[in-house]
């Protein structure tokens, strides 16, 4: 908390551990990351979607190598607020990472436009479309994890809907 914050009254104290974001998609699943502060997102990498064995693999490699206190997953939505069929992919997939890691918290969080903005901060950075094939999902990623932190900051409680169902596949 900075010191403007503890300055005022209303401040909610900030919320720790470190938090992995998952942009998850039909091919590809973007991973960011921030400290253990909650104050900085930065990308991690990105995952074939396609090989779920290689999924699981590297996020327990990940958990491990970051001790996460919580998955963070971009609930991709119509800009009408309406879900579609990929939001029911990354639900299922929320239910698949609950089950598969107990003790991690799990939340969706909306991710309307995330890939827009962050395609869009790439291309500022000098980026073509090609160069972006690699890095969308973690910029995406990060910009999901980002939305999730300015929220915790402003409410002092975890953003996102928490994913309570653990089923396995």
């Amino acid at each position: 908390m900075s010191d403007a914050d503890a300055a005022r009254p209303d401040a909610a104290p900030p919320i720790q551990g470190v938090r992995l974001a998952l942009d998850w998609g039909q091919a590809r699943i973007g991973v960011a990351a921030c400290d253990a502060r909650g104050t900085l997102a930065h990308p991690v990498e990105t995952l074939n979607a396609r090989d779920r064995g290689q999924v699981l693999a590297r996020l327990r490699a990940l958990v491990a190598e970051y001790e996460p206190t919580g998955f963070v997953l971009g609930l991709p939505r119509h800009l009408n607020g309406h879900e579609g069929v990929n939001a029911r992919l990354v639900r299922d997939s929320a239910a698949w990472l609950a089950a598969q890691f107990p003790e991690v918290d799990v939340r969706l969080v909306d991710e309307r436009l995330t890939t827009v903005t962050a395609s869009a901060q790439l291309r500022a950075a000098g980026r073509t479309a090609r160069q972006q094939r690699g890095v969308i999902d973690q910029a995406a990623a990060v910009a999901i994890l980002n939305a999730a932190l300015d929220t915790e900051r402003a409410t002092g409680r975890r953003a996102g809907e928490p994913i309570n169902e653990r089923t396995p596949e």
